[in-house]
């Protein structure tokens, strides 16, 4: 049977402001448990002024606090961000906490601007260290790096579950050190079901995996028609189109407005061919959507990443989400 998770990147909406929207993230989250999701991931992003989520592992604290049984974790920590030991030693402080429950997702991604990075003391060449770094993190775990004398407590000895967040030739570098991949069809669903094919033909058997283990990430809505499905990600679609052309990543806007709003004709078009590739509609036809997605990728989880402007319609088509997966039956 397919797992469904959530991915929340604590978004900011408007005249909201971030910490309102860190404290929606912990209440979200106690929502996600009760409808039976088995997953709950925050990410990192840094000076981005849509986003609030800028420390993924103290959010996880607080979320983990705030929840009793669904696992919690990041989606993730952008590893090139920081130093290994630490990372370690944040992620065994979790797993001490709250043990059995934490999850440790990793990225490769820098800051989104020249100032970000250089605020972070890191550029654009350090991403092509990640696997480098990733083997160092997991070499605190296991007491096997190249530090004589050092130890990630309480992280040593602890086994924290570690996944790759990657697109493209990022999946080699997860079936190289056999971890469980989390890839999303930012390319396409054809490009998608190539880059798994390659990790399952690739994947090498390790002490924290046996076996290929796909997670496909998307954005999913849910609704009783699909024209309402489609708006409900017009909010968060047109913030990722205006990052493109603007270079920022902007607060949620209300979506009756974004579409009332003058366009370019190239802003539309990204708009559209953004929603497309993404999974919305009835109860049915996201059923069959998210059917054949998981028929052409195998997948062993569903990621769902939805954001929007609309808190009661978004928890709405969550508790839809869970009711066409079962996840209330599974969950008991």
């Amino acid at each position: 049977m397919t797992l469904f998770s959530v991915l929340d990147r604590s978004p900011v909406r408007r005249d909201r402001g971030p910490a309102q929207a860190l404290r929606d993230t912990v209440a979200f989250a106690a929502a996600v448990e009760r409808l039976g999701y088995h997953r709950f991931w925050v990410s990192e992003h840094h000076g981005v002024p849509g986003v609030a989520g800028s420390a993924p592992t103290v959010l996880a604290a607080a979320v983990a606090s705030a929840t009793s049984r669904i696992r919690v974790g990041t989606g993730g920590v952008m590893l090139p961000n920081h130093r290994p030991l630490v990372v370690a030693e944040q992620f065994g402080v979790l797993e001490a906490l709250h043990p059995g429950r934490i999850d440790m997702g990793l990225g490769r991604s820098v800051g989104f601007t020249g100032g970000v990075r250089s605020a972070l003391g890191h550029g654009k060449e350090d991403a092509g260290d990640f696997g480098a770094q990733v083997r160092e993190l997991l070499g605190f775990f296991t007491g096997e790096h190249a530090y004589p004398g050092v130890h990630a407590y309480p992280a040593e000895g602890l086994r924290v579950p570690p996944f790759l967040l990657a697109t493209g030739s990022g999946a080699d570098l997860a079936a190289e050190l056999g971890l469980p991949l989390v890839i999303t069809p930012v390319r396409g669903e054809r490009a998608l079901a190539e880059s798994v094919t390659r990790y399952r033909n690739g994947f090498r058997p390790s002490g924290w995996a046996r076996e290929p283990y796909v997670v496909v990430s998307t954005a999913i809505a849910v609704a009783d028609s699909a024209a309402d499905a489609r708006r409900l990600l017009v909010s968060e679609a047109w913030a990722t189109v205006y990052s493109r052309s603007h270079g920022i990543f902007p607060p949620l806007e209300p979506p009756d407005g974004i579409l009332a709003a003058p366009m370019t004709d190239r802003e539309r078009a990204r708009l559209e061919e953004t929603l497309d590739g993404q999974v919305s509609g009835t109860p049915a036809e996201v059923a069959d959507r998210l059917g054949r997605l998981v028929a052409v990728t195998g997948a062993d989880e569903i990621l769902a990443t939805t954001a929007a402007y609309d808190q009661s319609a978004w928890l709405d088509s969550f508790a839809a989400l869970a009711e066409l997966a079962e996840l209330r039956i599974s969950a008991g």
